[in-house]
């Protein structure tokens, strides 16, 4: 199996959503990497950022952003917007329109530029709160089959109600994290996520937290429509 920490160079590290850039210098520890260009629209935390990474340009609101000009990176990291699906803000979900959903701008961003990895951080809230997705063409209920699963003499046992996971609408919901997974999957990654506290690592509070890590499996999958799939951010 291909390595991709196995470089004659270091690392290439692209970061989005980049606040101080508390997750870009675990990266760059932990893999020998060097981050080459951000993303963030807080003037006072790019400041902080660009004083620690002088030669590192930001590109700036990530909406508009034409990653075809970007310079590929080897990791792309980023922590998108918690507001929607913490425990503390409106739990509007993973939905178009909310700040949390501006997800699909960093899916956009894999893409188009292809990194061997992506490292993901966001709030507990990611495992439980909803995504809404704009349902597929022809995903309604005028498409499906009208004829039963099973034939009617069939006996139905042991099969739990999961309205999330069986739901009757056709846009069922998801879960948040369910839904970066996926999106991640239909990218060509295969990822593993883990919830930790702070506290696992010394700090005096627990600060929960997801982290998401995704290598890439399938070749270039930017001319799959994979960025149909996702609908709107």
């Amino acid at each position: 199996m291909h390595d991709p920490t196995q470089h004659d160079r270091p690392l290439r590290v692209g970061s989005l959503f980049s606040g101080y850039g508390g997750l870009d210098l675990a990266i760059e520890h932990a893999l020998g990497a060097e981050t080459i260009w951000f993303s963030e629209i807080n003037k006072h935390v790019a400041r902080i950022f660009s004083h620690h990474w002088p030669d590192a340009p930001n590109l700036g609101d990530i909406t508009t952003i034409d990653w075809r000009d970007v310079e590929p990176v080897d990791v792309l990291c980023g922590g998108f917007p918690c507001q929607e699906v913490s425990v503390a803000g409106r739990r509007a979900g993973l939905a178009p329109g909310t700040r949390s959903g501006l997800w699909t701008h960093m899916a956009a961003a894999i893409d188009v530029l292809q990194p061997e990895l992506v490292v993901i951080e966001n709030v507990r809230g990611l495992l439980s709160t909803m995504a809404v997705r704009t349902p597929l063409e022809g995903d309604d209920d005028e498409h499906r089959d009208p004829d039963d699963a099973t034939p009617d003499p069939a006996t139905l046992r042991n099969l739990e109600l999961d309205p999330w996971g069986l739901g009757d609408n056709a846009a069922r919901p998801l879960r948040a994290a369910g839904a970066v997974l996926g999106d991640l999957a239909d990218l060509g990654m295969d990822a593993r996520w883990i919830g930790l506290p702070a506290s696992a690592i010394g700090a005096p509070h627990p600060r929960f937290r997801v982290f998401i890590l995704a290598h890439r499996i399938l070749p270039d999958t930017g001319s799959d429509g994979c960025q149909a799939r996702r609908g709107d951010g």
